[in-house]
């Protein structure tokens, strides 16, 4: 069995710790925990291990964010991965900074990177795991706070919430998007 997951973000080092980039710093801190490498391969920066014998592939897209199905794609394609098997962790603004919520599939909620992924694969039938950033601007300043660096309190909280990520990408390969949905969508941490 292999799985394909995918962290949603912008290159560079201006995007590096935005809001914008949690799916690129959850899997930052999974592959890190794992002692895995990313190396740089074709549409982005991709890193390989095992879990309990299952192979897993973490793919981090270079394609920036509107582009991000492109890469989804590919890899789908190249790995031979189903699409119950493939996961996108992706920020959401409709959630509380914090929250996060498994979904087996959904509709892109106005991401550009999930309307990117949702139209090169044909179907919004796959998991997603959406972290909350919270809504926290004026009208107008969507942007700006999207691709913000977090705030102090934020910044505190952030490793455990990277630690979490890791414990549902975990799940997700071991045990499944139902099972993990009932474990970690139910209990408030």
């Amino acid at each position: 069995m292999k799985y394909l997951i995918v962290g949603l973000g912008n290159v560079g080092p201006e995007y590096q710790d935005t809001r914008h980039n949690i799916g690129f710093n959850v899997l930052d801190a999974f592959v890190k925990a794992s002692n895995a490498v990313f190396e740089d391969r074709r549409y982005g920066a991709v890193a390989e291990l095992k879990l309990k014998g299952r192979a897993v592939v973490l793919l981090k897209p270079n394609t920036y964010m509107n582009l991000s199905g492109k890469a989804v794609s590919y890899w789908m394609q190249k790995e031979k991965i189903a699409l119950e098997d493939l996961l996108v962790i992706v920020d959401d603004l409709a959630l509380p900074f914090g929250t996060m919520r498994l979904r087996a599939q959904g509709s892109d909620g106005g991401h550009n990177g999930l309307k990117s992924i949702n139209a090169l694969l044909g179907t919004t039938a796959y998991a997603r795991l959406r972290y909350g950033i919270g809504n926290d601007f004026l009208r107008g300043q969507q942007i700006d706070y999207v691709l913000g660096t977090w705030d102090k309190e934020e910044t505190e909280k952030l490793p455990g919430l990277l630690e979490r990520g890791g414990e549902i990408i975990t799940s997700f390969v071991l045990q499944g998007v139902a099972r993990t949905m009932n474990i970690f969508n139910t209990n408030k941490h």
